[in-house]
């Protein structure tokens, strides 16, 4: 019992205060958690569910901000996962565990000296730009500088699968000179009425970067979200000459060998 207690204590309460619903498998998740626990744009939180006598646990990039009073994740369904099906279960009110230490090292880079950024992402790796993006907007408004230019470019099956996160980076482009937003869309033959980028992330990051100017002399690169894509990027900025120290990576997921 004391030590179910102490483990217990590692943990807040988040209770469910909005979702929103993108499709059967993609939806965003608000949670009101009973301490602010600080933390760093790009990092993750541990959340678990109480199964049997047993808290089962993944880490979920957090989307919204440090200076928000609620924290927010963007989570995929995994049918055969530990907890994903756990999160279509949720109704507003519902609580889950959050453990009290957010951690991860996937953070702007503000060691390297540089101030240009290409961060690369599918569907939900866009969480942790997202809170990277929505820090700099706040701090911004509250006075502060804005030293850093972000080019995001973020890749999908199809356009509406980032829901009203789509709406939120355009939204922040059309705003702010130093923020620019891609979407692409890799099955532009599904979603007929898309008129915009198509192909997948890594197919068009050097495009992009190459016009707007984020190069291997200026620039810090990061891919975020399925491995595949990840490993496609990194090779391609490789051979932009982007050294190995200013290539960073989050997967969300190891594909296993046949």
């Amino acid at each position: 019992m004391g030590r179910r207690r102490r483990s217990r204590a590692q943990y807040l309460k988040g209770e469910l205060i909005e979702r929103e619903d993108f499709s059967e498998d993609l939806a965003a998740f608000k949670f009101r958690v009973d301490k602010q626990v600080p933390f760093i744009p790009g990092q993750y939180a541990t959340i678990g569910f109480q199964v049997d006598e047993k808290i089962v646990q993944r880490p979920y990039s957090i989307v919204s901000s440090p200076h928000e009073p609620f924290m927010e994740v963007f989570v995929e369904l995994v049918p055969e996962g530990a907890t994903t099906p756990l999160f279509w279960e949720l109704k507003l009110g519902d609580s889950v565990f959050i453990r009290d230490r957010l951690v991860g090292r996937f953070v702007l880079d503000t060691e390297s000296g540089m101030t240009r950024h290409v961060m690369a992402g599918t569907v939900t790796g866009a969480a942790p730009y997202i809170s990277i993006a929505r820090t700099q907007k706040i701090e911004q408004e509250q006075g502060k500088a804005s030293p850093h230019q972000i080019l995001a470019i973020v890749g999908a099956s199809l356009s509406w699968e980032l829901g009203y996160y789509a709406d939120e980076l355009n939204e922040l482009a059309a705003q702010e000179e130093w923020f620019t937003f891609v979407q692409t869309v890799s099955r532009p033959w599904e979603d007929p009425e898309w008129q915009g980028e198509s192909g997948r992330a890594e197919d068009v990051i050097r495009k992009y970067g190459d016009q707007l100017g984020y190069d291997h002399t200026n620039a810090v690169v990061y891919a975020c979200g399925h491995p595949q894509m990840i490993e496609n990027a990194k090779a391609i900025w490789a051979r932009a000459r982007f050294p190995e120290e200013r290539i960073k990576e989050e997967k969300f997921f190891v594909i296993k060998e046949e």
